[in-house]
């Protein structure tokens, strides 16, 4: 017997076989999609975190320097200039760096955007055929 149907198809088990196979690349690329979308959330968070690292150290270091400062505010004239400077140059730098850092944490990108665009449009593809 053949599994061909009057109509000339190719059967059931080959029109079954061929959805499998389509649902299966479906699945495979939105696992892609959304393993790269994991990966560059990781990525972003690493950047933040680093950048907010540097910002606590030089805030911590202008602190420091804040301090020597003030202490020797009353002693020799021009060691006030250097201190003063330093003090200046890790105070600016870690506010620099903790308004970058904040910067990119309130823009973030939404989580797995790209996943569900496409699943949407998957979506809308297939409740278009019925």
């Amino acid at each position: 017997m053949s599994t061909e149907t009057p109509g000339g198809g190719s059967g059931l088990f080959d029109s079954l076989k061929g959805f499998a196979a389509s649902l299966v690349a479906i699945v495979h690329t939105r696992l892609d999609l959304l393993s790269t979308d994991l990966e560059e959330e990781r990525a972003r968070l690493a950047s933040v975190l680093l950048m907010l690292f540097v910002a606590l150290f030089c805030i911590g270091i202008g602190v420091v320097l804040l301090t020597i400062l003030i202490a020797v505010v009353f002693w020799d004239s021009h060691r006030l200039l250097a201190l003063g400077g330093l003090t200046g140059f890790f105070l600016v730098s870690g506010a620099v760096a903790f308004g970058c850092a904040r910067r990119k944490f309130r823009t973030k990108p939404r989580l797995f955007a790209a996943s569900l665009a496409e699943l949407s449009k998957d979506r809308q593809n297939l409740t278009g055929r019925s």
